[in-house]
């Protein structure tokens, strides 16, 4: 930047800030000023505590669905002789926390008062408790409990409420898969189990999961035992199951071996897709708060500048330039804009970060008794929301900046 730039910059800002800090007499213009800057500050702190509102529950839905279901699942075409080095070459995959051999099947279990449909995984405890400890969560379940051959199964709590059943009841499981045909035709696969357990995640999946051990859901589907075609991975995020989905595939034909990938994008990618266009809605609706107080910039900018007419042309017959000219006025419209930032980024960061604590003291209840919001503040977002926010006030900015550069100092001293 040149000097005579950065002079007329230095200009432009000083009479635009003694306009700004200036008492103005033109009250209406004032007090539109006021209403704009409380606009933004009111449009980007309900921005602010909506956002980090549907991101803690978005999260939470990730913790609470994705951490339960496979999360990225690669299917082998042959059995896999060596999966012990498959899974630790999956592991040392950026983004994978863990693999662990799963199968899984559609089934129906059976208690003496009831009857629903579940999706059975058949896993190793070991594997799933080491998982779970690699990615420091606990899960109400009870993984030891499953053995080779017992027949146990832990069911998902609300599962085990529907069908009435608690741990040491026997309920019965019935595959679709591994079906026989007899004269009176299909028999589905069937066996009976013990309930070893239940658990309980907060969410859908605890009414339509249940865990066995791996060999016991190969014989409840009649597969040959000991056999693994399929691996279930863990990822750091589940949200990045599709990027990651070309190296795993990459990794196997390297040694041979042809395989297929499924996600959780099969059985849950709706209701994250909705949480996701809910939250763009809600972001969008509020966005609207800080484009009608732009407007309100617009409105008080150019009343400043019909109050600032004389003003203008004595200073444009002093030698400044047109860019100078709107210069004065685009900062003095900034300047309401970043004064009603940094007041909304304060007021919605304060308040997210204390939300809990005001609706209990309001004695509000917003999920139910004993719940409280889940609160997620993510620093990118509120990049963008500050981004977004000056660009839009900036632009509101140029109008009445334009309309100011236009003063003809000839016209407006002609009666001065």
């Amino acid at each position: 930047m040149s000097l005579w730039a950065t002079m007329n910059f230095a200009l432009s800002a000083h009479i635009g800030f003694r306009y700004w800090r200036a008492r103005k007499a033109n009250t209406f213009a004032s007090f539109i000023t006021f209403f704009a800057v409380s606009g933004i500050l009111l449009g980007v702190a309900a921005l602010i505590i909506v956002s980090s509102v549907m991101n803690g529950l978005e999260g939470q839905l990730k913790q609470r669905i994705l951490g339960a279901v496979p999360q990225l699942t690669v299917h082998a075409s042959q059995p896999l002789t060596d999966w012990e080095k498959q899974v630790q070459g999956l592991k040392n995959l950026p983004g994978v926390l863990g693999a662990t051999p799963s199968i899984s099947t559609q089934a129906m279990v059976q208690s003496q008062t009831n009857i629903s449909a579940v999706q059975v995984y058949g896993i190793y405890p070991a594997y799933e408790q080491e998982l779970l400890r690699t990615m420091k969560r606990s899960f109400n379940g009870s993984f030891d409990k499953l053995e080779p051959r017992q027949y146990r199964v832990i069911l998902g709590a609300e599962l085990a409420r529907r069908l009435d059943v608690v741990a040491g009841d026997t309920v019965r499981l019935l595959s679709g898969e591994g079906v026989v045909y007899s004269p009176l035709g299909p028999v589905p696969s069937q066996r009976k189990f013990i309930v070893a357990g239940v658990f309980e995640m907060g969410s859908q999946v605890d009414a339509n999961l249940a865990y066995v051990h791996y060999e016991d859901a190969q014989r409840l589907m009649r597969q040959k035992s000991g056999e693994i075609k399929h691996l279930r991975l863990y990822l750091v995020d589940p949200f990045n199951a599709v990027s990651l989905t070309s190296k795993v595939v990459e990794q196997f034909e390297n040694q041979g071996i042809e395989v297929t990938t499924s996600d959780w994008r099969e059985s849950y990618g709706h209701l994250f897709s909705a949480v996701k266009m809910e939250k763009n809605m809600m972001s969008l609706m509020l966005s609207l708060i800080i484009a009608v107080a732009a407007f309100n910039i617009v409105s008080a900018l150019v009343m400043m500048v019909v109050d600032k007419t004389t003003d203008v042309a004595v200073l444009k017959t002093q030698g400044l330039s047109t860019l100078t000219v709107m210069g004065i006025f685009m900062i003095q419209g900034s300047l309401n804009a970043i004064l009603g930032l940094i007041s909304g980024l304060l007021v919605g960061i304060g308040l997210s970060l204390n939300l809990n604590s005001i609706l209990n003291t309001l004695g509000i209840s917003v999920l139910g008794a004993g719940q409280s919001l889940p609160v997620q503040i993510e620093w990118t977002q509120l990049g963008w929301i500050v981004v977004g926010t000056l660009i839009i006030t900036f632009l509101a900015t140029v109008y009445p900046a334009l309309r100011a550069a236009g003063v003809q100092p000839a016209s407006a001293l002609r009666y001065e």
